[in-house]
């Protein structure tokens, strides 16, 4: 193991490399330009936060750049980092093509110096390690705020030589991109998905008793006087809170020594992250749902967009944990599992859940408001037959979601045991 120094972290830093974002009188939005050949992206907090040098939608003239901002330019291997509002320290670092601008107000640029401190490396060390540093006692405002440059500039890192960090650097890499294929395969799936779901649930195209495209074909429609449209005969439809296919799960947990728990931050879409270890008899008041073979789940508040989708794939993770009440959970058949998933999945839930939601602080549903949400109700050869198609793909999906929280778990664990001495880096890492 190699030896471990102790730097500030102004220390490992490239001359003028902290760069904090202009005040926003300077980025009115009376100075933004359409996009042209010559202007300048104006990198706001969504680049961070979705991981996107693309994501953004605001320009400034060159004639402007070049007179009032140029100090606050991108440069390739910067790293941008969110400095204000509930996702302070999130972290992006520009890499490849990217189109030349400025950052905003909520962002600071580090440059850091390539001699003492691995790109790679650093993005994760900053993640793991210095983050808390910087988040920690920034005062108690309602928006919490990063502290000054001055004052990051005194944090105290520890760093290998520079040889152990590209080496560690290169494997939490791989274990990362990793991660990103198999969120592209679920993404994938997910989309194959939908397109089926809409041609047989939407379009009512399924396939009929010859295998021909049932409304296409002339299949006999039924006015239905709930959902106010014509619905295949023999389908009707009922409310999600009372149906065939599904049952609400009622709050309470059986009693576990530890398990993690999954709050509502800890799911993004369909991905899961680490969650928190708990245990019974101290856990809080919010983890109280029982996770359980084909239930689905998502997150109650308004524009919360969250699943879980819990088949026996699922089984490592429901095994082992307790979902937070923030989560609506419906116990499924196992053969209505893929369609009850699959209309959670439907951007129309979305929509029906969010005109739903209500409370003066946090608007969101409850159990009862789901009487209000009707859901069509196929008859039993439709439902088998894409239980029949969408099981092995969910199955898949799951699969990879399992395997990206391994991976995710090996690699949170490694960076901190290299940095005790517990694990070494070997050349043929």
């Amino acid at each position: 193991m190699s030896e471990i120094k102790r730097y500030k972290f102004g220390d490992i830093v490239l001359p003028n490399g902290m760069i904090r974002g202009p005040f926003g009188s300077s980025l009115k939005k009376s100075i933004f330009v359409s996009k042209a050949v010559n202007t300048y992206k104006v990198y706001e907090q969504s680049v961070v936060l979705e991981q996107n040098k693309n994501a953004g939608k605001y320009y400034i003239s060159k004639k402007y750049f070049e007179n009032c901002l140029k100090r606050f330019e991108i440069k390739e291997n910067d790293f941008l980092i969110s400095c204000s509002g509930v996702n302070y320290g999130a972290i992006y670092q520009i890499k490849g093509n990217f189109e030349q601008g400025v950052i905003n107000q909520a962002l600071l640029i580090v440059r850091v110096n390539p001699l003492i401190v691995d790109y790679d490396y650093f993005l994760y060390y900053f993640r793991t390690f210095i983050v808390k540093a910087i988040t920690t006692g920034t005062g108690d405002s309602t928006i919490p705020n990063f502290p000054s440059v001055s004052v990051i500039k005194d944090i105290e890192i520890m760093l290998p030589d520079i040889e152990t960090q590209h080496k560690l650097g290169r494997v939490l890499s791989c274990i990362d991109n990793k991660i990103k294929l198999n969120d592209a395969v679920n993404d994938n799936l997910e989309r194959q998905l939908m397109l089926l779901y809409n041609y047989w649930f939407t379009q009512f195209d399924f396939p009929d008793n010859n295998n021909n495209p049932y409304q296409t074909s002339g299949g006999k429609m039924v006015w239905n006087d709930t959902l106010k449209r014509y619905l295949p005969k023999g389908w009707e439809a009922q409310s999600l809170l009372s149906n065939r296919l599904s049952s609400v799960i009622k709050p309470g947990v059986d009693r576990f020594a530890v398990k993690t728990y999954l709050a509502t931050a800890d799911v993004k879409g369909t991905s899961i992250f680490a969650g928190t270890q708990i245990q019974y008899e101290s856990r809080e008041s919010r983890a109280n749902m029982q996770p359980s073979v084909n239930s689905v789940w998502f997150a109650k508040m308004k524009n919360s967009i969250k699943h879980l989708y819990l088949n026996k794939e699922m089984l490592p993770i429901i095994s082992n944990a307790i979902i937070s009440t923030g989560f609506c959970g419906l116990q499924c058949k196992e053969k209505s599992f893929e369609y009850m998933a699959s209309y959670i999945s439907n951007s129309y839930f979305e929509i029906q859940k969010d005109k739903l939601a209500h409370g003066a602080t946090q608007e969101a549903v409850n159990n009862g408001d789901l009487a209000g949400v009707y859901i069509v109700i196929p008859d039993d050869r439709v439902l088998e037959a894409y239980h029949r198609i969408a099981q092995p793909i969910y199955a898949q999906i799951s699969k990879n979601i399992c395997e990206n929280r391994e991976i995710i778990e090996l690699r949170d664990w490694l960076l901190p045991m290299v940095m005790n001495g517990q694990v070494t880096i070997s050349d043929g890492s």
